[in-house]
């Protein structure tokens, strides 16, 4: 091989190990901007999701301390579900179990098309999952005295999977809205079995929620942290930060 030839060799190597380096940090950079993007577009849904649950708590706790002074009046759960009308209670039941499966079906979103291990170089990222998984861990945790609304890890996720609409795709998926859980409840069998024990659940706190305090509260406090790291400047949320014991109204 003459000089020319080797050198023309040489270039071509190099053109091609650098077309290749370049090919591969345009994936990556890709890649990320295709996790942010999620993480934006999912982050105010799941945000959104973690703050009606948190709010629903709040009412179910909140009520808790109405009802031990009856000189205040009834609680959220005793006014609506154990002295209300047939659909005021069927409401509030149903209602109550939405707002946590509608939580678990961001979360599981988040981890099919942020994927939960690969979350690049973004602190907040890492920060938002560590406290999904605290959540998590709160929602399973076994209590001697109260499992209310108690969800192991595979059960939270089939929850999850089972609130994804069917026809979403990649960076562009939703949760079923409050009709169509409803709607699937009174015609798919299968889907009402997964919710059949959150719903009794929500009958037993409100014939007796006091055993359940701890474990609500803390699921609680660590929806309201998740809401801070999402909402941080608090443009979304910019007036409910309150712990359960506070007085102040329902909030639906």
């Amino acid at each position: 091989m003459d000089a020319l030839s080797l050198v023309s060799a040489i270039v071509a190597v190099c053109g091609a190990a650098v077309a290749g380096l370049l090919g591969y940090w345009q994936q990556r950079r890709l890649k990320s901007w295709e996790q942010r993007t999620y993480m934006d577009r999912y982050g105010a849904s799941l945000a959104w999701a973690a703050f009606d649950l948190q709010t629903r708590l709040y009412n179910i706790l909140h009520g808790h301390v109405v009802d031990e002074d009856p000189a205040r009046g009834s609680g959220f759960l005793t006014s609506f579900l154990t002295r209300g009308t047939d659909r005021e209670a069927d409401f509030v039941r149903r209602s109550t179990v939405f707002v946590l499966a509608e939580y678990l079906g961001w979360v599981e979103i988040l981890r099919r098309d942020v994927q939960f291990l690969d979350l690049g170089r973004s602190r907040l990222n890492t920060r938002v999952m560590l406290q999904i998984s605290r959540i998590g861990a709160s929602l399973s945790t076994i209590d001697p005295v109260s499992n209310e609304l108690r969800l192991f890890r595979a059960q939270q996720r089939a929850v999850g999977e089972l609130m994804i609409h069917p026809d979403g795709e990649p960076g562009r998926r939703r949760c079923l809205g409050y009709a169509e859980f409803c709607a699937k409840l009174e015609d798919d069998g299968d889907f009402a079995g997964w919710f059949a024990v959150m719903l009794a659940d929500v009958d037993r706190l409100a014939a007796d929620t006091a055993p359940a305090v701890p474990r609500l509260q803390d699921v609680q406090t660590q929806l309201i942290a998740l809401i801070d790291l999402l909402d941080p400047k608090k443009t979304r949320f910019p007036q409910f930060r309150l712990p359960f014991d506070r007085p102040g109204r329902a909030l639906g």
